[in-house]
C-alpha cells in the first residue's frame, strides 16, 4: 500500500508540472525545481527506517548530484532555441548530465 502510495504522488507531480506548463511555463518551471520528490523521499525514509544518519548522507550526496545535473537545462534551452531536434538535444543533455555525474562520483570517492 506504501508503495502505491509513493507512486501515486510521483504522478500527480508529473500530470501537475504537465498541465501546469500549458497555462504558465514559469509556474511549471518553479514546480519543477521545488526538490518535492527529495523531501517526500527524506519523509518516507524517516517514516519507515528513523535513521537520521541515513537522511543526512543522502541529503548530501543530492547535493552534489543536483550541481553536474544544472547545465543539462541551461544547453537543453539553447540546443532547442538553436532548432536542434528535441530528442538529439535531449540525448545530448542526458550524455553531457552521465558525464558530469561521472566526475562527481569520481571526486567523491
Amino acid at each position: 500500500m506504501l508503495y502505491l502510495l509513493k507512486t501515486l504522488i510521483a504522478a500527480i507531480v508529473i500530470v501537475l508540472t504537465t498541465e501546469l506548463s500549458k497555462r504558465s511555463s514559469s509556474l511549471a518551471a518553479l514546480l519543477l525545481a521545488l526538490p518535492i520528490i527529495s523531501v517526500t523521499s527524506f519523509i518516507w525514509i524517516y517514516y519507515e527506517t528513523q535513521d537520521k544518519t541515513k537522511i543526512a548522507e543522502l541529503s548530501s550526496q543530492t547535493f552534489w548530484y543536483v550541481i553536474p545535473s544544472l547545465p543539462m537545462f541551461l544547453l537543453f534551452s539553447w540546443l532547442l532555441r538553436h532548432d536542434v531536434n528535441f530528442f538529439i538535444a535531449l540525448l545530448a543533455c542526458c550524455a553531457l548530465t552521465a558525464a558530469l555525474f561521472g566526475v562527481v562520483r569520481y571526486f567523491q570517492t
